[in-house]
């Protein structure tokens, strides 16, 4: 099956395009955790046991992982995501060149999913693409502040790089698995995106704590993917602190239950705000 053939069996059977971000800051993970043999892995699996109903993805970024306890727990994080039935995307921004890239690729040995810089072309990204059956998010248009300082360059045929980015992205989508990254804090670039290319899903992150556009995020983010009888619009928007951190308030031993619980509230009414622009 592939990527976004599952992706959209996933948001058909939840009615969700709410994508949850594990990020796992060892600085916020709460008091009672702090004695787990793995507490990023203890924190996830609780914040998947409360938000997996509302979630059509996980989105671990790979920041959160760099040491060897932090390997173990996002293994640990994606085969449980898998018992639930909700595909990994490993938010990684990975590419290089030559045996490197095909040592990068082989993280998608066990998540759906992976988000790459284009900055070295195509043969930097060729071992993800080759993956048949896994998506590859390409990075367009980011949320930051900062990413005007190259994403918006107008190169000598007077288009935006972002928008060349886009057209490449579409390009090497031969095989159906490439999608784009387009934050929702820059709405018009996600509608000037969207008109370059209609039928590729986005992955929209900077709703939630970066205050971003919600319903530009799901006007502009989803595409008509051919599933079952009728299309399903695929696409993810994503929200990591303001779902996994939600009940920071409530970090103390015996306060387990409470501040779950917000996790799981924050991804319901995520998904209810996103679903009124559906």
């Amino acid at each position: 099956m592939r990527f976004f053939e599952r992706l959209a069996a996933r948001i058909d059977r939840t009615d969700s395009v709410v994508s949850v971000g594990l990020d796992p800051d060892p600085s916020r993970i709460p008091e009672f955790l702090a004695d787990a043999d793995l507490p990023r892995w203890a924190f996830n699996r609780r914040i998947i046991d409360a938000t997996h109903e509302h979630a059509a993805c996980y989105k671990p970024n790979a920041a959160f992982y760099e040491d060897p306890d932090g390997w173990r727990a996002l293994r640990e994080t994606a085969a449980y995501a898998a018992g639930k039935d909700v595909p990994v995307l490993l938010d990684a921004k990975r590419a290089d060149i030559g045996n490197t890239t095909r040592q990068y690729a082989e993280v998608l040995d066990w998540v759906d999913a992976i988000t790459v810089n284009p900055y070295m072309g195509r043969d930097s990204l060729q071992p993800f693409l080759d993956r048949e059956g896994k998506g590859v998010f390409v990075l367009c248009r980011t949320s930051n502040p900062g990413g005007s300082d190259l994403q918006d360059l107008e190169l000598g045929s007077g288009e935006p790089l972002y928008e060349r980015v886009a057209a490449l992205a579409d390009v090497w989508n031969a095989d159906g698995d490439v999608g784009v990254v387009v934050g929702a804090t820059t709405p018009e670039e996600l509608r000037d995106v969207r008109e370059i290319v209609p039928e590729v899903p986005f992955l929209v992150p900077g709703v939630g704590a970066q205050g971003g556009d919600a319903e530009a995020a799901v006007e502009h983010g989803l595409a008509a993917y051919p599933y079952g009888d009728a299309d399903v619009d695929v696409g993810l928007v994503n929200s990591s602190r303001g779902i996994v951190f939600a009940g920071e308030e409530s970090s103390r031993p015996g306060e387990e239950e409470t501040y779950f619980g917000a996790a799981g509230d924050a991804a319901k009414r995520l998904k209810r705000r996103l679903n009124r622009y559906r």
